[in-house]
């Protein structure tokens, strides 16, 4: 007869095993869920992906749940490592592992291509065709650039001359954009959006960065069209530097910003009325953009950011005067050509933002730094 406790200890002994200790699929730690079909710890939220394919993997909580004693020599025969080895023998180094703190349908689509699809076992390679042959086509909802209407446009991604082409119509020969892949970033970014399965496109163009919003109801299909765009954009980066390890390019592929969000600016001459922007601090090219709306297709100006010894830093202010509405939380960041004074609703935003900009001025700059920060200097002069 099974003794509920002893089995309760052997799983919270296993789940703090190293690999058992952290999610199977999204790497959350302390997991408290485990699939008794497939034999991995997860977490709770990805536990309930697994509960939608009851075939496959069948879920109990460690904690809670009875556990007879042959599920219990079940799970001490496999576990996260062994597990793994084989479901994700074969992931392509582009394909995106999703992390805790992505969004749900990247979580989704990797575990449902994990187990139920099989994708990266090696016995369903052609699987990985639509993302991984070198050419995409599809159809996604595309935001207006000055309104809100999302309209159908038709995408076509291309590994021969490393572009992305929109149209505005379905049989139409002539692209609206051609896009490179050299500044090319794609990022989920649904909650601005306003759709589960919202994709941010963004690209530089005559060094001012772009905005595309789109979006596809399919969530198998937005996920694959994001897939290929970073297996275009890493062979793009093999061919401009093949002599680089793969696990220097890969980090390169794609970004997401440290911190997103509104402020109020001013003006240089810091008399002019505060203005609330939507800002994005990146730490890959040490550069701030801020746009009118977090939906806006053109950025309006970026603030690059160097480190402390090239004369950039970061402090805590309270703004004088009344030319600001009721923001109070202010910040101003030095850098060696002017004082930006920037003024936020919460204090906690405030501590968010200088905790980001210190982050990126503590990190040491790099060659394409230099020429970032002497083109957007040219551009302001």
């Amino acid at each position: 007869m099974a003794s509920p406790e002893r089995n309760k200890k052997i799983l919270l002994d296993m789940v703090k095993q190293p690999s058992n200790d952290h999610c199977a699929d999204c790497g959350a730690p302390e997991p408290d869920w485990a699939s008794y079909k497939l034999g991995v710890f997860v977490c709770v939220n990805c536990s309930g992906t697994h509960r939608d394919f009851p075939a496959i993997s069948q879920i109990k909580s460690i904690r809670l749940d009875f556990w007879d004693d042959s599920l219990v020599e079940f799970m001490k025969t496999r576990g996260n490592a062994a597990v793994n080895a084989f479901y994700e023998k074969c992931v392509p180094p582009f394909y995106y592992r999703p992390q805790e703190k992505d969004c749900v349908v990247l979580k989704d689509q990797w575990i449902r291509a994990k187990y139920e699809r099989r994708e990266f076992t090696g016995e369903n390679n052609s699987l990985q065709q639509v993302y991984s042959s070198g050419l995409y086509e599809g159809i996604l909802w595309k935001k207006g650039k000055d309104n809100k209407q999302f309209l159908k446009r038709r995408f076509l991604l291309s590994e021969t001359d490393f572009t992305l082409r929109y149209f505005t119509k379905e049989d139409s020969k002539k692209p609206k954009a051609v896009i490179s892949m050299k500044d090319l970033n794609a990022v989920f970014q649904p909650e601005k959006i306003g759709h589960a399965h919202g994709l941010q496109i963004s690209y530089l163009e005559e060094e001012q960065t772009r905005n595309l919003f789109v979006y596809h109801d399919n969530s198998q299909e937005i996920v694959s069209c994001f897939n290929a765009i970073r297996a275009t954009r890493f062979a793009y980066l093999k061919k401009v530097d093949p002599n680089a390890r793969e696990c220097d390019l890969v980090p390169l592929i794609t970004r997401s910003s440290i911190k997103e969000g509104y402020m109020e600016k001013t003006g240089p001459t810091q008399w002019e009325t505060f203005k609330k922007r939507w800002f994005v601090l990146n730490l890959t090219d040490r550069k701030m953009s801020y746009f009118k709306t977090s939906l806006d297709a053109l950025e309006l100006g970026a603030v690059f950011i160097g480190t402390e010894v090239h004369g950039y830093s970061v402090r805590e202010v309270q703004p004088k005067g009344n030319r600001s509405g009721r923001w109070r939380f202010g910040v101003t960041l030095e850098t060696p050509d002017r004082q930006f004074v920037f003024l936020c609703d919460q204090e906690q935003d405030q501590r968010e933002w200088i905790e980001a900009f210190k982050l990126v001025i503590s990190q040491p700059m790099l060659p394409q730094h230099y020429n970032t920060e002497a083109n957007m200097r040219r551009m302001t002069k």
